[in-house]
């Protein structure tokens, strides 16, 4: 019995071709409905553009990332210092202003311990405060300690506590308490490219992301 694998998802035993279904058997084809049929092969057909996609897109951000690189590598012999501040966020522009490439690195942000610290003191702050704490406050509070369905803080309602000014000691307290809690866990580097039709004109943004194509 032979079982080799075609990109047709067939399955040839002893002659007879097959499908593999959803539990690991293998069912004769002749007795597949021929809808299941047709959907196992568009699925099929569109997975193996799809993976032909992502591997070019793959190519392309390295190939991005090399020549900016490259350039970084010209410019630092130039001026003997890289381009870019320490997050690595740059923008290149086109000579007629016209084409724009930005890269831009984003922190992954855990919250430590010390937030329920924070927590702890704010909560102790709006019981004292009661009849002159602001009902927005309180909703404000409310949203950035809440967890998202992933089980996230809401990040920035929680950054939005730490721009208001009380002179409450237990409020600053609370504030530094966030600040300490915060832990950098790791960084994500995007490329994004921008065109317009001239140098006044609004920036449009080239999608490369399907699901905003």
């Amino acid at each position: 019995m032979t079982d080799q694998l075609r990109n047709t998802g067939i399955i040839d035993v002893g002659g007879e071709p097959h499908l593999r279904d959803g539990k690991g058997r293998l069912q004769p084809l002749s007795t597949v409905r021929p809808q299941d049929v047709l959907q196992d092969e568009m699925v099929r057909k569109m997975m193996s553009f799809a993976d032909d996609l992502s591997a070019q897109v793959a190519r392309f951000k390295g190939h991005c990332f090399d020549d900016v690189g490259d350039f970084l590598a010209l410019l630092s012999q130039d001026y003997g210092e890289s381009r870019g501040g320490q997050k690595g966020n740059m923008t290149f522009l086109s000579y007629d202003g016209c084409q724009k490439v930005t890269v831009q690195v984003a922190d992954h942000i855990d919250f430590g311990p010390e937030l329920q610290i924070a927590k702890g003191l704010i909560d102790e702050c709006l019981t004292d405060w009661a009849s002159d704490a602001r009902p927005e406050l309180r909703t404000i509070v409310e949203r950035a300690f809440n967890t998202d369905k992933e089980g996230q803080i809401n990040r920035a309602e929680l950054f939005s506590l730490r721009r208001l000014n009380f002179d409450d000691e237990r409020w600053v307290r609370a504030m530094k308490a966030i600040e300490d809690a915060i832990r950098v866990v790791g960084s994500k580097t995007y490329m994004r490219f921008y065109r317009r039709d001239n140098a006044q004109a609004a920036w449009h943004a080239i999608t490369i992301d399907m699901a905003k194509a």
